[in-house]
């Protein structure tokens, strides 16, 4: 068994792809199902985000059913000054027990993005 890929519902393919790119994430394949657009973006260790783009949702709603997506980072503090988010939820702060400094931000369509840099020398 491995694991595939994630697929996201977006609203808006492009930005949610320049999103992802800000973490080395790169544009890998896309194709139209359902009169839907499914693009993919792959990262250098080779997991997918599916980015599905149906142009009759004009917003994403997230809701409960999964928490989030988590990125390991060189630096938290470095990649929040560095890249375009859609807002800071939470910290950064040292999360002790998990042995890792974090920050949750959101994606252009609410997606909670944990930034996780581990403490361990």
């Amino acid at each position: 068994m491995a694991f595939v890929h994630l697929c996201l519902n977006v609203a808006d393919a492009d930005e949610s792809q320049a999103f992802y790119e800000q973490f080395g994430f790169e544009y890998s394949r896309s194709f139209e199902f359902h009169g839907a657009e499914n693009r993919y973006v792959v990262d250098e260790n080779g997991i997918e985000l599916q980015l599905k783009d149906d142009p009759d949702v004009e917003s994403v709603e997230v809701g409960d059913a999964w928490d989030h997506l988590a990125l390991e980072v060189d630096s938290v503090d470095d990649t929040l000054e560095r890249i375009d988010h859609s807002g800071v939820v939470e910290g950064p702060m040292d999360v002790e027990q998990a042995g890792a400094r974090v920050a949750f931000v959101e994606d252009p369509d609410g997606h909670a993005v944990e930034l996780l840099e581990s403490l361990a020398d």
